[in-house]
């Protein structure tokens, strides 16, 4: 499946991700600027990403947990997820994000 990622400099990047991996897992592995730093165990909000318009039904709602992780960042959209909490599938081959600021490493 491609997964398409707009970075913090607006630079687009094509990304091929595998069946049952977590978005979070593709967008680090291929040596993006998200820190993911809890490894996608949902206890903290550094693979924070903004979700196309377009995709925000196909990807669904954020879990109860996922919502209080988002809460702790200032940067947060209506359209804001943990892409710890999505699954690459065929569903969403072509998934379109944007990486949060609040994702940066440097942040």
């Amino acid at each position: 499946m491609k997964i398409s990622v707009t970075d913090q400099a607006g630079d687009v990047h094509e990304l091929e991700g595998l069946e049952g991996w977590r978005v979070m897992e593709v967008i680090r592995d291929w040596g993006l600027n998200i820190k993911a730093e809890c490894g996608g165990a949902l206890s903290c909000a550094t693979c924070h990403v903004y979700v196309d318009n377009d995709w925000l039904e196909a990807v669904g709602a954020p879990s109860d947990e996922e919502e209080d992780m988002l809460d702790s960042v200032g940067d947060v959209k209506s359209n804001s997820r943990l892409s710890c909490q999505i699954l690459c599938s065929d569903d969403l081959d072509g998934l379109k994000l944007t990486l949060a600021p609040s994702a940066a490493k440097d942040a």
